[in-house]
Order: structure tokens, then sequence, then C-alpha cells
């Protein structure tokens, strides 16, 4: 059994990532703002953090440090979604995007790295949104643009850590029918569930990594 830490873990993907992975008998190291729907689930273990503040991310991390011995697969789920024209978005709303998408998730793996042997697995989830040639879409430039950024961070730190691990990919995800894509794309109907990708995210963690380092894997079988 795994010791998973997993952001964005109250709703979506990342609560189904969550559920899925304690059902299974690992241990679930789960980040949110709202831990409430995570109370009381079997070796599911909620702590409440708000990713946009630095400082409550660097205090997790020496909390856990005092806790677990080892974090086997790092999953970066967590994802904040602004929509609004370009000429509309202010400074500070693009900034708290990239917050969230790039910087914790930056400050997050260079904290617990330092738990992670190199069979590890560092997991970033992202957009097809953010691939290089896919469809982009009105109103997400911050969103997107913060989840390019977030691959090619990826690709970096494979290129950084790999002789020494662990290892670093990216599932670039499609539609999946979320609160998130109801907010981007009011009424559209995805092919794809929660709990269909979830199981998806969570067989390429323990195992990609055998496979894949620094890679990026587009996972959509439509646009958006």
């Amino acid at each position: 059994m795994k010791t998973l830490l997993v952001t964005g873990a109250s709703r979506g993907v990342g609560f189904e990532i969550s559920k899925q992975a304690a059902a299974d008998g690992h241990q679930v190291i789960a980040l949110s703002r709202n831990i409430k729907p995570l109370d009381g689930i079997k070796n599911i273990h909620p702590f409440a953090v708000d990713l946009s503040i630095e400082s409550e991310v660097i205090d997790f991390a020496n909390t856990i440090q005092t806790t677990f011995d080892e974090v086997d697969v790092l999953i970066n789920n967590a994802g904040r979604l602004i929509h609004k024209p370009f000429l509309e978005i202010s400074s500070s709303e693009f900034a708290e995007v990239y917050k969230v998408n790039v910087f914790a998730v930056a400050t997050l793996t260079r904290l617990i790295l330092p738990l992670m042997n190199d069979k590890g697995h560092v997991l970033n989830i992202s957009s097809m949104g953010g691939v290089q040639g896919s469809a982009k879409f009105k109103g997400l430039s911050a969103y997107s643009s913060s989840k390019g950024a977030l691959i090619i961070l990826t690709e970096l730190l494979a290129e950084e850590f790999k002789d020494s691990g662990p290892s670093f990919n990216v599932l670039a995800l499609g539609a999946v029918q979320t609160e998130m894509l109801e907010d981007a794309f009011p009424g559209y109907q995805a092919p794809v569930n929660a709990i269909q990708m979830a199981r998806y995210v969570i067989d390429f963690a323990m195992k990609g990594h055998q496979f894949y380092n620094g890679k990026v894997l587009p996972i959509s079988s439509s646009t958006p």
C-alpha cells in the first residue's frame, strides 16, 4: 500500500481520486480549503489548506513531516479557474489563478520532495487547454496559460531530477463532468465523469512512472 498526497481533494476528480485510492487501501493525505466532504472516510487524512497562501502550504508541509515517514505519490490536482474575457480580467485575478495552478505546485513539490524516494511519482494534472496546438476557448486566458506553464514546469523538473528521482509526468485532461467544467462551459455534457477519470489517474499515478518521465499525456476523447 502507498501513501498519496492529493490536492483539490474535496470535489470533482480530486475527491474521487482520494475516495477510490482510500478504498483501495492506500493512505491518502487530502488537501482542500473545505475538508468537510472528506471527514470520516477511512484511510483519508484531511488537511485544510489554502494553496494560494504560501505560509499555509509551508505550515502543512512542516506538519506532515512529523507525521508521515514517506510520500510515494504526489498528485497536484487542485486548479483555479476564472472565466472572463481578457479585457475584463484584472491583474490580481490573473495572479490568483497562477498562485494555485503554478506557484503552489512548485512550493508544495519542493517541500514534499524530501519525503519521496527515487521510485516516487509526482503527477501534475493539467488541461488540454494548456497543450500547444490544442483547441482554445474564449475567457480562459488565465486558466489555460497557467496550465501550459504547469506542463513546462513538469518537463523541467523531470530533467532536473532524472538521475535521482522521483519521476514527473503530466496528464492533460479533456472534458470531465465536474463543477469546474460547468463553470467554464455551462450546459456542456462531457463524455467522461469524475469517477471514471479518477480511476484512470490513480492507475497512472501508481504505474505510469515505470514507463514515462517528463511526458505530457493528453487524456481526451473530445474537445473541449
